[in-house]
């Protein structure tokens, strides 16, 4: 099927690779590493003659990626790569280290298959749950998931963090009995509305503590990261030494010499690189001791488990590994034949080790009744608006600071530094832009609630019996908890029942397998959980609750003040009589729509606890729990239910599939090491099929541009970054077996099918003269004062950590009253300094002022200087399909979050009943509210057909579940995307994100892009521009010279110089709508991306995954 548009958007930029592959061993190889290999290529390298490179500081002139290319955007990876680093040299030394390599690393090959051969049968290509024996909790519920399905729900979406944690915030100060939170981080210190100056209140730990006085029991569970660098140096020197004594007696010497050479240079390697770069880098961008000691400081009604525990001792470690090997004869034949247990507990594998995986669920449970889950955590760079301003200065008043202290984040220029010291954070807000946060989450209430605090409970006794119970600490105990069988949907698929086991239209994502039974750990085979008796410490007893909770009921109404907390005078403001009389007059209109959609569309409060006692519900929207989980993080045989819910959706979809995830990682075949989740394969599966009976079919991708946060990409820091982003694109259309070459050896044209995309953003700094005015009034740097803002408004600042404001310093401590009396004298300066152009992000969204009758005023910097632009970053998890069916959770798309063994996971299935008519590829179609509604609303944002968003305005988006989604059915924005698989839409969202990523280009070269397919290139397009030159001077005294321009700032070099060259900016700036760009298929083609570096090999690559 021919390719409508490929006139208005070219985004093949090329032709695709027409035939197979000749030798499918030759055309992909699993791209393993070897250690020694790349310490040598290192060892080499710095004997070279230092070779002289002329100093690059103009930018090339801008060209856009010509529609026809010699390197397709899916292809093996090319035999001549001018750039791709050094061969090995020829010689006596070049053989001997060439056959330590081919040793070596033939040797970490067979022991990962090994490893992989015995325990990680986990194709995910099946039906049913089985991947091997005994590694399942087999299930009689759909997709092998320990929940089943379950009717009589309400659930509610949330897009981006604003709306989602304003809701979070109006059901903590409503909880009544308890708070659970399962967080893969959780900051204390986050404020859930915004601005911080106006909403003291709503800052997490003083809403958890004001709960815990009201007797609320509050349960956390976060993620305990690793805090140092846990590696190979543990088996060092013992273990090279034994493992050379076990060769034959028969082994010849030349072998026994090359094998000890080796073993010695393989464990040097590893110790070389543990002090110049760990193997997996500590993540102590997160604190979850801090968190711990600051929430349970607070009252003893806040409980926090930390898990999991990480790395025994030395001396553990390597004994248990020489026990293992012991009486094993060592060749690279019987390498193989190692115990699985010894060569885990060699690489941090083992089941008491967990070095590498995570708790990644996001859940907030409340009263046990309703819940919150999806991919926002509650800690610092989540919250954001719809239009994601990333400028934060505010030279009118800062007290309109919207991100303060850590919370304004870009981790592309400095990730997150010790977060229990506030004084880490040195990102300057006058010269850097933070980073956006796109985001999806859902709130829940009903039957299917039952499974979420079934998962909590499963975790909390599970980590309390393995951690905490021996500590004999009264403020811990077991959780209590009967599950039920409300909403249940049979797993004969509801006989008896058959309108309330699927949607009005009939839906096709049931799964084809039999029910099987199995026992679990903690379910029956009834599917009951065991009962816990409540421990008396559960048990609040206070009095006059419901007086404290009717009182804490009534913040919405008056805003009062969260006691002192710490606050200055100057820093207390009272909401206006206006906002209050909003806030009654919303509570009014919350009210009366709840009862009417009550009446409607789900099940009450009331209706919910007297039907819970195994009452079938057949009202409401049907729901499933599913989730990745293990032994190391649940205590349970490993599930892996939503791999299978994201492979049997995809399998069942009838014409259209879209996906926005923070990473996309997957196979389409078994060569495709070492990946090992066959989600891709389920893609392809279906495309071809579509293609083959010649019918309309999409898939749309939303990702990042480069995950993991890294700064330069060629810096041997990003290479984790560099890892995923090759394995992404291995997965994406490079390396033999990505989905789109799998298309295209079959003869159809890939990007007819599928597509892939990212989003990107840009800002104005209002370091305008409304600044520097304020500043030399003040006599007061602008930053100063906006620190010791945050101080105020957080007292994890400066004077939290032993007063760390300069003493010598006469003003200390009045900078920021200084400013402020300032700034209220300088004038409005046509919105400059009345806050109005803070931000300029409306300019891309719907009714937003046009950037070009923006005004400025030259200050700290020239508006040229003062533009700035950055990814947006898709943290996402959801999928949706046909508008009918959606999974939402915290689960990426990649092995670690797919596998079940390795990162914990949970996510939601929801099948709406609520029937609406829309359309599909210009044909009338039965879709369903909840899918539709969140696929267009995700689909305007991006687009920019969405008005701004309002922090301080709530709508019905911003409340709990209760009050439904607000969305304008009918518009002309809502009519743009309504149909997904029409020519209308098709173009609309071609056509704007090819300009929008034309524009982007051009102004501030951001990589990856197309336009940069080698290193060379990408030195010439974006490194030689915005990294500091060649250092000048003594050794000593030595300089690096100042990069030509700032970080994410305009390339003034593409445009004309002064005023005309500002005018042809905005005029470029102004075709930018909405925050949609192409993904660039192309980038670094030419290149093995994370070819170099000694930590990324065939045993440590699995972790990138």
């Amino acid at each position: 099927m021919a390719d409508r548009y490929r006139d208005e958007d070219p985004l093949a930029y090329g032709d695709y690779h027409p035939r197979g592959p000749a030798n499918e061993e030759e055309v992909y190889e699993a791209d393993e590493r070897a250690i020694l290999g790349d310490t040598y290529r290192r060892l080499r390298a710095r004997r070279k003659p230092q070779q002289t490179q002329e100093q690059y500081y103009g930018a090339p002139p801008y060209q856009n990626p010509d529609v026809a290319q010699t390197n397709p955007p899916y292809s093996s990876r090319p035999s001549n790569k001018p750039n791709g680093g050094p061969q090995l040299a020829t010689g006596l030394v070049s053989n001997v280290f060439g056959k330590l390599h081919g040793a070596v690393h033939g040797l970490g090959s067979e022991i990962t298959q090994r490893i992989q051969a015995t325990e990680d049968v986990h194709s995910h290509t099946h039906d049913g749950p089985e991947c091997g024996d005994g590694m399942h909790d087999q299930s009689q519920h759909r997709y092998g998931s320990f929940a089943p399905q379950r009717t009589g729900n309400d659930v509610k979406w949330y897009v981006d963090g604003c709306s989602y944690m304003w809701a979070v915030s109006r059901a903590l100060e409503q909880a009544r009995e308890t708070i659970w939170i399962l967080d893969w981080w959780l900051s204390p210190e986050l404020y859930l509305r915004r601005p911080p100056s106006r909403n003291q209140q709503y800052r997490i730990d003083r809403m958890l503590l004001a709960a815990a006085q009201r007797g609320v029991k509050v349960n956390i569970i976060v993620y305990k990261e690793v805090t140092q660098a846990l590696t190979r140096k543990y088996l060092s020197p013992t273990l090279p030494g034994y493992l050379h004594s076990l060769l034959p007696r028969s082994t010849d010497p030349v072998t026994s010499l090359l094998s000890r050479m080796g073993i010695g240079a393989t464990f040097l390697a590893l110790e070389h690189m543990e002090t110049q770069n760990p193997l997996i880098a500590p993540p102590i961008t997160v604190s979850s001791s801090h968190t711990k000691h600051a929430l349970e400081d607070l009252h003893m009604n806040i409980s926090v488990f930390r898990h999991p525990d990480h790395l025994p001792d030395a001396q553990t470690l390597q004994s248990s590994v020489i026990s293992s090997l012991s009486n094993l004869s060592l060749t690279a034949a019987q390498a193989s034949k190692l115990p699985v247990n010894a060569l885990k507990a060699m690489y941090g594998m083992n089941d008491d080790v967990i070095l590498y995986w995570a708790h990644h669920e996001k859940l907030c449970i409340i009263d046990g009744s309703k819940a919150f889950m999806g991919g926002l955590d509650l800690c610092y760079g989540r919250w954001d608006t719809h239009q994601h301003p990333i400028a934060d200065a505010h030279p009118g008043n800062l007290e309109d600071v919207v991100f303060p202290g850590q919370d304004f984040n870009n981790a592309r220029i400095m990730d997150f530094a010790d977060v229990s010291h506030w004084e880490n954070n040195k990102l300057d807000r006058k010269s850097n832009s933070r980073m956006g946060w796109s985001d999806i989450s859902a709130c829940l209430r009903g039957p299917v609630v039952e499974d979420l605090r079934a998962h909590f409970v499963e975790r909390w006794n599970f980590i309390y019996n393995e951690k905490y119970g021996v500590r004999k600490d009264r403020r811990y105990s077991k959780l209590a908890f009967t599950q039920n069988e409300a909403g249940m949907v049979p797993a004969d698929g509801g006989i008896g029942h058959p309108q309330a086991s699927q949607p009005p239209y009939g839906s096709p994502y049931t799964s084809q397998q039999q029910p099987y039974m199995g026992n679990s750990p903690y379910l029956s085979t009834q599917g009951q959980a065991p009962y816990f008796a409540p421990p008396p410490v559960q048990r609040r007893g206070l009095p006059d609750f419901e007086a404290q909770e009717e009182e804490g009921d009534r913040a919405l109404d008056d805003r009062r003040q969260y006691g002192d907390g710490g606050r200055p005078p100057h820093h207390r403001r009272h909401i206006s009589g206006e906002l209050d009389d909003a806030a009654h007059a919303l509570r009014g209109a919350v009210k009366d729509r709840l009862q009417q959609h009550g009446q409607r569309h789900h099940v009450g409060d009331g209706d919910h606890y007297s039907q819970i006692h195994g009452h079938y519900q057949d009202r409401g929207i049907s729901c499933q729990i599913v989730r990745s989980c293990a032994k190391w993080s649940h205590g349970v045989s490993t599930e892996h239910s939503i791999a299978n819910a994201y492979i049997n959706v995809i399998q069942n979809s009838q014409h259209f599939v879209y996906i926005e995830n923070q990473f996309f990682i997957t196979a389409t075949s078994d060569k495709q090491k070492p990946v090992k989740n066959k989600i891709g394969a389920a893609i392809v599966e279906r495309i071809l099929r579509a293609a083959r009976a010649g019918e309309r079919y999409k898939v749309i991708v939303l990702m990042p541009a480069v995950p993991a946060f890294a700064g330069d990409l060629k810096d041997e820091a990003s290479l984790g970054t560099r890892a995923i982003m090759e394995f992404q694109y291995n997965s994406i259309n490079r390396g033999g077996y990505s989905i789109m070459e799998m298309i295209a050896i079959e003869g159809y044209e890939p990007m007819d099918y599928i597509r892939f995309y990212n989003l990107r953003n840009y800002d104005r700094i209002n370091a305008s003269a409304s600044m520097r005015e304020a500043e030399l009034r003040s006599g007061v740097d602008y930053e100063d004062a906006r620190r010791e803002h945050d101080n105020a408004v957080d007292p994890m600042g400066y004077r939290a950590h032993g007063g760390a404001m300069d003493a010598r310093d006469p003003y200390s401590g009045q900078k920021y009253e200084r400013y402020q009396q300032a700034a209220q004298q300088i004038s409005g300066r046509q919105g400059l300094g009345s806050g109005r152009w803070d931000s300029v992000s409306e300019c891309y969204m719907l009714g937003g002022t046009d950037i070009r009758n923006v005004p400025w005023e030259n200050g700290e910097l020239s508006e040229m200087e003062a533009f700035v632009s950055e990814e947006l970053y898709i943290h996402s998890k959801v999928l949706i399909a046909d508008d009918r069916v959606v999974i939402c959770g915290s689960a990426n798309l990649n092995d670690r979050s797919q596998l079940g063994y390795h990162d914990s996971e949970i996510a939601i299935i929801v099948e709406d009943s609520t029937p609406m008519d829309s359309y599909m590829n210009g044909q009338p179609w039965r879709a369903t509210k909840f899918a539709a509604t969140l696929r267009r609303q995700l689909f305007r944002k991006h687009l920019g057909l969405l008005p701004p968003q309002d922090m301080e305005r709530p709508h019905q988006n911003s409340e709990p579940v209760g009050v439904p989604n607000a969305y304008d059915f009918g518009s002309a924005e809502d009519l743009a995307v309504v149909d997904p698989l029409s020519d209308g839409f098709q173009s609309l969202w071609c056509s704007r994100a090819r300009q929008n990523t034309e524009a982007f280009g051009r102004i501030f070269h951001p990589v990856p892009h197309d336009a940069v397919r080698n290193w060379k290139q990408y030195d010439a397009f974006y490194a030689n521009l915005f990294h500091e030159g060649a250092k000048k001077g003594s050794a000593k005294d030595a300089k690096a010279l100042p990069a030509k321009f700032k970080w994410g700032h305009v390339v003034t070099d593409n445009f004309s110089p002064g005023a005309q060259g500002v005018r042809e900016v905005k005029d470029l700036l102004s075709t930018i709508r909405g925050t949609l760009v192409e993904m660039p298929l192309l980038f670094l083609i030419e290149e093995d991306i994370a070819k170099e570096g000694v930590s990324l090999n065939a045993l440590t690559e699995e972790v990138y995954t």
